[in-house]
């Protein structure tokens, strides 16, 4: 969703009982929001600068303290509401799913007569009501290292993501931290610092550790450098590589379906190779391991371009997925994402052409992205005018050191303009100094561009001053209008009629399409080497395999408003559209042999 469209969901959302999570890339944007609600709920306030002591961790704890105060307040409140009433008690139970224990019982609340027998029953149910998980991302790679006022790289403990870390163990919230993009060694290591992180006498974790993955090696990787540090995983949360928003880390050609198939077959072994590990270091440490915890099982859930609730419950009943994440259709309600109102109608007119995977991130990984964004259009702008690229107001991106001595950011105007300066320089053809320039001044500031949608709908910042990007997954091309919060709770439960359109394509589909897009775009980029033939040959064979199963989905019986003919017709025509593809890579490989047959 990007750093800000999520960063007030909580105090949306959690008083209704709904999960969400805050993105911890950006601090000096949290600061921003941290004053903004201060003031809107009366409570006290004190700026922490910029260059402050240990500035980002304490940001971070202030900003995470204040939601969890505010939801707190509400939460009080919406309890205390009246039952019988059209009110936000009423709306908690309603959104509730309908297998939920607690809204059957309200439901037979609400059919009692009055008397004692039904005002202890609406007591019992107020008491049971919990408002909504404050949980947090930090995306492991991100991990600049800061420097002080005399230019010293600070100590190690103060890199970013080290500092995001600590920002939040040293907060009041008892939730889980979303761990993403891969392995950090170091972050990992530091993890142990914090006691919150481990089972207590009663064999509670206050602060939970969710691994988001993208197959089972590497979620069987990260769960034993983890459980090592005696570590436990609370839930392994499977994302599709391309079929997702924000940044796209693709998979070997592996598709959704075959990597589920895997968790499913192999799920006891994230238990069984990981418990002993987690054992032996509560052992190390004098710690006693709580004996009714050891039947715990992690949860298994998934996200990535879900668009219907028979996809949903595929999920769940064919890979055993516990839970299913829905993210950038949420980019349409207000009640839970916080957009400007020209980015959300961008979203809502959005169609698929639309929607692109762009090479805009200075990470240099695939990112989400649409067209006609106010980041995208200021970026033209500047370039246009001859001053490219950023001024950098954060640099949480900040990696290259080729013409400087502290890292600066692919998306910083001092980056690009000595580039475009060496470009100008080099001895090529001008359609080849036009393709450099292009890939130079494509990159976009996206680490402050992010956070400014959610200042201005906000009214912290006027849109003329704040570029907006949005990183939308491409099923939010299906999605065409702004909904309630209860009008997505129902369309994700299957209840009343769906949101999106008869002919959208399977998830499924969506996703071996995009695949195959990939898949061309990296024959196209192939130099011919027989390291890139062996692998890109690797990857369609991964591909092909993953077609093949996706057909045996297919030719099985579908749940209701599931499109399992759209996944078989799409297969079809993607597989013949990838054996092309694949006669032009062997040629590639091969110029002056005939293509054999794929």
């Amino acid at each position: 969703m990007g750093t800000g469209h999520s960063a007030d969901s909580p105090i949306r959302v959690a008083p209704l009982g709904i999960s969400s999570v805050i993105s911890l890339v950006d601090d000096i944007l949290l600061e921003k929001i941290r004053e903004h609600y201060s003031r809107q709920f009366n409570l006290p306030y004190e700026r922490i600068p910029k260059g402050a002591e240990d500035g980002r961790a304490r940001r971070i704890t202030r900003y995470l303290d204040i939601v969890r105060h505010i939801v707190d307040l509400k939460f009080k409140e919406l309890q205390h509401l009246p039952f019988f009433e059209s009110n936000d008690k009423r709306k908690y139970f309603d959104l509730l799913p309908s297998e939920s224990i607690l809204k059957q019982r309200y439901e037979m609340l609400v059919r009692m007569a009055a008397g004692v027998e039904r005002d202890n029953l609406a007591a019992e149910l107020a008491s049971q009501m919990t408002p909504g998980s404050i949980d947090v991302n930090i995306m492991v790679k991100l991990d600049r290292i800061n420097f002080g006022k005399d230019g010293l790289p600070l100590s190690d403990e103060y890199t970013d993501a080290k500092a995001a870390l600590r920002g939040y163990a040293l907060s009041s919230l008892q939730s889980s931290l979303v761990l993403s993009a891969g392995i950090n060694q170091s972050l990992f290591s530091y993890i142990p610092q914090f006691r919150d992180f481990y089972r207590n006498e009663l064999g509670e974790i206050k602060k939970r550790i969710i691994l988001k993955v993208s197959d089972f090696r590497s979620a069987m990787v990260q769960a034993k450098i983890l459980a090592k540090k005696g570590l436990e995983i609370s839930e392994f949360r499977i994302e599709s590589g391309l079929n997702c928003g924000g940044h796209a880390f693709a998979s070997n050609g592996y598709l959704l379906p075959s990597i589920l198939r895997e968790f499913k077959e192999k799920r006891d072994q994230l238990i069984e190779e990981t418990r002993p590990l987690i054992l032996n270091y509560y052992e190390s440490m004098g710690w006693q391991y709580p004996a009714s915890t050891g039947a715990d099982r992690p949860l298994l859930t998934v996200q990535g371009g879900i668009g219907t609730y028979g996809e949903a419950e595929r999920l769940r009943q064919e890979f055993g997925v516990d839970r299913t994440g829905w993210a950038s259709p949420f980019l349409l309600v207000p009640e839970a994402t916080c957009v400007d109102d020209t980015t959300r109608e961008l979203l809502r007119r959005a169609r698929e052409e639309d929607l692109y995977l762009s090479d805009v991130s200075p990470l240099g990984v695939p990112f989400n992205n649409i067209r006609m964004s106010g980041s995208e259009i200021s970026k033209q702008s500047r370039v246009e005018k001859g001053t490219p690229g950023s001024g950098c107001p954060k640099g949480f991106l900040a990696s290259n050191t080729d013409f400087t001595e502290q890292p600066i950011c692919l998306a910083s105007r001092e980056y690009q303009m000595r580039m475009l300066e060496d470009i100008a320089l080099r001895n090529v053809s001008e359609k080849e100094r036009d393709e450099l320039r292009g890939a130079i001044t494509e990159k976009s500031c996206i680490c402050d561009h992010l956070g400014n949608g959610a200042l201005i709908a906000l009214g912290i910042e006027k849109e003329h001053n704040a570029p907006q990007a949005i990183c939308p997954g491409p099923n939010i091309a299906w999605f065409d209008r702004i909904y309630s919060l209860k009008e997505m709770i129902d369309h994700i439960y299957g209840r009343g009629l769906s949101l999106v359109p008869r002919h959208r394509p399977h998830m499924f589909a969506n996703e071996v399409v995009i695949y195959v897009d990939y898949f061309d775009a990296l024959v196209r980029r192939c130099g011919g080497t027989s390291k890139e033939i062996r692998k890109l040959s690797e990857f369609c064979t991964n591909l092909r395999d993953g077609m093949k199963y996706c057909i045996e989905l297919a030719e099985g019986k579908a749940y209701v408003g599931e499109d399992l003919e759209s996944l078989a017709r799409c297969v079809r025509e993607q597989s013949n559209r990838l054996n092309d593809i694949f006669s032009s890579l062997l040629m590639i490989a091969n110029p002056s042999e005939t293509p054999a047959s794929a």
